[in-house]
């Protein structure tokens, strides 16, 4: 095999969960050429593969229906592939893979486990965990037949890469508290709780958001020692730098959990309606690493998007805000935060 297409749009979290993964895939084969299909705003993420990677992003809104879909795979004709991996399966890629395959080209795809899924929902104290999301991406990869045996170590930045428009003291920790949907995120007004004390116990605290409403939000979170970053840096590869150099972040079951163990930073996440057994936990990351209350209806959700039977999700108002802060302190201050930091003081 020569050539590889790899298709995955969406979600950011999914997309990030993917890098450690296609670029072990990467590393492990060196004589294979890897095209990675994403959505344009996907593409930062992949900013640092190695050399056998190219990232294709498109706009979707270009290739839309049946028509623009049949216009993409007659783009993706012109590479010739050997094989496609299909790690979203989702309708618009159940068509792309359809169409390579009426033409001849090997397509392995994911199993997205739906069914244990379901049987996951309430019994999570019970149920078994199910197969992480990095495993089942290189299960697609293995039915290839490729190999997947060298490590991922996440990139090393000079240090001089990006100037930032603020100093960064030590310690500094990322706050993201934010996610997809409600289920995940904890209270804002517990989470201001948190990031006020960590700042008056001398933690600088960067706030990491998106969009209007979040910048609004967390700019008001401002304060001595914290700064929030919206709409700051430039972008999403700039924020990624950022995250690099922290020693600690913040968050929720959400992408910037995925994104900052991506670029070696250790996480602390936040749990509420959906549970680390539904594969989606943080790669690499320890058991202490995650944040959460036992109660019988957890999950209630795999995605965190039905509402509440109780009405205003216990699970998260349950953690106190003293319970996040004493754990990022313990982190911090007992040196564990940076164990599965890689970049070099000398860079």
């Amino acid at each position: 095999m020569k050539r590889l297409l790899i298709i995955r749009f969406s979600a950011m979290g999914d997309v990030a969960i993917s890098v450690p993964v296609i670029t072990s895939l990467a590393l492990s084969n060196p004589g294979l050429e890897v095209t990675v299909l994403t959505q344009q705003r996907m593409v930062p993420l992949f900013s640092w593969m190695p050399s056998n990677v190219e990232v294709l992003g498109v706009d979707l809104h270009l290739y839309h229906g049946i028509g623009g879909l049949g216009k993409l795979f007659h783009r993706l004709r012109g590479y010739r592939f050997d094989a496609v991996a299909d790690i979203h399966d989702v309708l618009r890629t159940k068509y792309l893979r359809m169409r390579f395959l009426l033409q001849g080209t090997r397509v392995s795809v994911i199993d997205k486990s739906r069914s244990e899924r379901k049987a996951l929902l309430g019994h999570g104290l019970d149920h078994d965990a199910l197969m992480p999301v990095t495993e089942k991406y290189a299960s697609v990869f293995r039915k290839l037949g490729l190999n997947l045996n060298a490590s991922y170590t996440p990139p090393r930045i000079p240090k001089d890469e990006l100037t930032f428009p603020f100093p960064i003291a030590s310690p500094a920790i990322g706050v993201a508290p934010f996610a997809a949907h409600s289920g995940k995120i904890y209270p804002l007004e517990m989470m201001k709780q948190v990031v006020d004390s960590l700042a008056e116990n001398g933690v600088q605290v960067f706030l990491f958001g998106a969009g209007d409403q979040e910048k609004d939000i967390l700019e008001s979170w401002e304060r001595a020692g914290v700064i929030s970053i919206v709409g700051k840096l430039g972008g999403l590869r700039n924020e990624l730098i950022l995250m690099s150099r922290l020693s600690l972040m913040v968050s929720m079951d959400s992408s910037n959990m995925h994104m900052a163990v991506m670029m070696g930073t250790r996480t602390l996440s936040v749990w509420g309606a959906t549970h680390p057994k539904a594969g989606f936990v943080a790669w690499n990351q320890p058991e202490d690493s995650i944040i959460q209350v036992d109660m019988p209806c957890r999950p209630c959700s795999i995605y965190g998007s039905k509402p509440c039977s109780k009405g205003d999700y216990p699970c998260l108002r349950e953690i106190s805000p003293e319970k996040i802060v004493n754990k990022v302190k313990e982190l911090l201050f007992n040196g564990q935060s940076s164990m599965y930091k890689v970049q070099d003081e000398a860079q």
